[in-house]
């Protein structure tokens, strides 16, 4: 049985110790840690855990029955905590985003190799069934050569979202709707498509004047297969609407699943494939199911990966090819260029300072608490 500590007890600790409790007695929680003992108590108690509560997660460090550490901590957070935990020899599930910058990520990586644990990031949407199916259908070249990929991350925040006082500045969330929400669907974008050549972005902030950050974005991006795509990232659609469309030679597959195949008629308009579409479908359905979906999912792999020794299906390379997009985006809309991959050290986005120094402050924090009520999140909108 692994045992699992919790770092933070913030609205997305209940998502991970929920993901816990599904999986019975694969894990158990046996320590959660948050600089205020009253919140992280009040969780134990909703949650009937049995374990220690820490106002200082280091007193964690040389716990032998805790093997796995989830990192629920705000972003600005993630590295440092990581890196503690990974060079004292224990496994890292750690929130998306990684860290604020590529700088972070590396350190992360460099102390997951330098003390032996696994390093995961999260991306729960991997863990869909439809996700996954989409992926092995693609993989199985069903759909011919990719050609042109969209992604839509369309989601609705008010103005009360950016008085918690990590959120809103780029020192202490490290971005906005392109850094903290879009986050899932470019780790799909770039899981689906490969490897990206360049991207060229503009972002504003419309509609949140208490936040320094964007509250929308638009990514134009070249594959290095040569296949193009778009990305939309905003805090604007009421609906929250989410999704990704991926257009093959063949076919086109759309998450929620929608599968299209058309023909062309003597002039060149199409029409439905109906006989290939019902051969594609079939295919899509006879991929296996998942045992366990979302964070449930991805806690589950992570158990398996230390059981067996195999890598984790996300790993932590995985998070910092999403920190490294993003910041390929704030480089290209601030700087007013097409920026091109793969970023370095040499970038002047690439660490802290750099961000500071040449992002726009779109406006002034506003009002600042220290926490909410716990009134639930969204973590995968529609998608």
């Amino acid at each position: 049985m692994i045992g699992i500590a919790i770092l933070g007890a913030g609205d997305i600790a209940n998502t991970h110790i929920e993901a816990c409790q599904q999986l019975g007695d694969r894990c158990r929680i046996r320590g959660l840690a948050d600089v205020n003992r009253e919140k992280a108590e009040e969780k134990k108690q909703k949650y009937g855990l049995d374990c220690p509560v820490y106002t200082d997660y280091r007193e964690l460090l040389g716990q032998e029955d805790v093997d796995l550490v989830s990192i629920c901590l705000p972003p600005g957070l993630h590295c440092e905590a990581a890196e503690a935990f990974l060079l004292a020899g224990k496994h890292v599930l750690c929130e998306k985003p990684m860290a604020p910058t590529l700088q972070e990520c590396d350190r992360m990586l460099e102390a997951a190799r330098r003390g032996g644990g696994k390093l995961s990031v999260v991306a729960q949407n991997r863990f869909k069934q439809e996700v996954m199916k989409t992926k092995q259908l693609i993989e199985s070249g069903a759909l011919g050569d990719l050609l042109f990929a969209q992604a839509n991350s369309l989601w609705w925040r008010g103005d009360n979202y950016y008085k918690l006082c990590w959120r809103g500045t780029w020192e202490k969330e490290g971005g906005g709707c392109t850094f903290i929400h879009a986050v899932h669907h470019i780790d799909l974008f770039l899981w689906m498509m490969g490897e990206v050549d360049s991207v060229q972005s503009l972002v504003d902030n419309q509609n949140h004047s208490g936040s320094e950050v964007e509250d929308v974005s638009l990514s134009m991006v070249r594959f290095r297969s040569g296949a193009v795509g778009s990305l939309v990232s905003s805090l604007l659609h009421h609906g929250e609407r989410q999704s990704l469309i991926i257009d093959g030679q063949k076919a086109s597959i759309e998450i929620p699943h929608r599968l299209s195949v058309s023909r062309q008629m003597g002039n060149g308009y199409p029409e439905a494939d109906e006989a290939a579409q019902a051969e594609l479908e079939a295919q899509f359905r006879g991929f296996g199911e998942l045992s366990y979906t979302g964070h449930a999912g991805q806690i589950d792999d992570m158990i398996t990966a230390i059981e067996t020794g195999r890598a984790p299906l996300v790993s932590g390379e995985d998070g910092r090819r999403t920190i490294e997009f993003i910041t390929g985006v704030y480089q290209s809309a601030f700087l007013g260029q097409t920026v091109r991959f793969p970023l370095t050290e040499k970038d002047p986005f690439y660490t802290r300072e750099g961000i500071l120094r040449h992002a726009a402050r779109f406006h002034e924090k506003g009002e600042s608490v220290d926490s909410f009520a716990d009134l639930g999140i969204s973590v995968g909108g529609t998608l």
